[in-house]
């Protein structure tokens, strides 16, 4: 089996007139949990080049010790700053799975973006791992397979949750909520409490509430990969 996790951000620093980008600690947590591991993990982003990180990531007690670590970590900042674009990703058998990490910026441009949904279609019809936390399973959505099925019917899962997005007071920015979208897609939607570790495994797909449950995925992931 391939040894290498493909981990795949936005590229948006918008969302509307929201300022944002993708969630540091839960690109950190994942990075770590895989490196640790013993995998190999590239970094992409929807278009390339510098991923935009979201501010409020990088402050007070959402600046986790792994998102520092990251920071200071030479390899995974260059990472950041040079990723490779989605568009250039065209052999998937390299890869174990698949990780897409939130922060509202993929809310942006995550969602009917052919690109991304062409790998996601590919990862799901090779047996691949598919895997995502917090908003980044706003990408899951809209995506359809050969069979003309939603990705997510029938499929366990969690996200974001509606009382969350309220908490944080951005619904208004977001195109639709997470939660009431993967409902409507067919997905059996669970949560816990909010800011809790809730991270939901249904065969080859795992997906996380929110960022605390960003180790969280990426553990269940390599539990996935040892079966």
């Amino acid at each position: 089996m391939a040894k290498k996790v493909l981990i795949i951000c936005t590229s948006a620093a918008k969302l509307g007139d929201l300022s944002t980008g993708s969630w540091l600690e839960e690109i950190a947590a994942p990075f770590y949990v895989f490196k640790e591991a013993g995998y190999d993990v590239d970094i992409a982003s929807i278009s390339g080049g510098k991923i935009p990180l979201d501010e409020a990531s990088l402050s007070g007690d959402f600046l986790t010790d792994t998102a520092k670590k990251f920071q200071s970590d030479a390899e995974a900042s260059k990472a950041l700053e040079n990723s490779k674009s989605a568009v250039d990703i065209t052999d998937t058998s390299a890869y174990a799975a698949i990780f897409v990490p939130g922060g509202h910026g993929i809310a942006a441009d995550g969602p009917n973006n052919p690109v991304l949904q062409k790998l996601l279609v590919d990862f799901h019809d090779s047996g691949k791992v598919i895997s995502s936390v917090c908003h980044g399973p706003i990408a899951l959505t809209h995506v359809k397979l050969s069979n003309g099925n939603w990705l997510l019917k029938g499929k366990k899962v969690t996200g974001f949750s509606n009382s969350e997005e309220t908490a944080v007071e951005k619904i208004k920015y977001m195109p639709f909520l997470i939660e009431d979208r993967l409902k409507e897609e067919g997905g059996s939607y669970s949560k816990g409490d909010d800011w809790s570790v809730h991270v939901v495994t249904d065969g080859k797909l795992v997906t996380g509430q929110n960022p605390q449950s960003s180790e969280g995925v990426a553990k269940a992931v390599l539990a996935v990969l040892k079966q």
